[in-house]
C-alpha cells in the first residue's frame, strides 16, 4: 500500500468530506427550522379555521333550537 493510502494523504479527503458534510448538515437543519416555520404558520391558520367552523356550527344549532321552539313561546314574547 502507497503512502497516499495510509498516511497523510488520506487525511485530507476525509477532512475535506467532513467539511462538506458539516456544510449539508448545515443547509439541512436550515431548511428544517424554515419548514418548522412554515408549518406553525400553517397550524395557526387551521386552528383559526377549525374555531370559525365551530363557531359556525354552534350558530346553526342555535337558530335551529330557535326555530324548533314551540310556537306558542314566541306569541309571548310578542305580546
Amino acid at each position: 500500500m502507497s503512502n497516499e493510502q495510509n498516511g497523510a494523504g488520506a487525511a485530507s479527503p476525509s477532512e475535506a468530506d467532513l467539511a462538506q458534510a458539516f456544510k449539508e448538515l448545515q443547509r439541512g437543519e436550515q431548511t428544517a427550522a424554515a419548514l418548522e416555520g412554515h408549518l406553525d404558520s400553517i397550524e395557526k391558520k387551521i386552528e383559526a379555521l377549525l374555531a370559525q367552523a365551530e363557531q359556525a356550527g354552534q350558530e346553526v344549532k342555535d337558530t335551529q333550537a330557535e326555530t324548533d321552539r314551540p310556537s306558542g313561546t314566541d306569541e309571548k314574547s310578542a305580546s
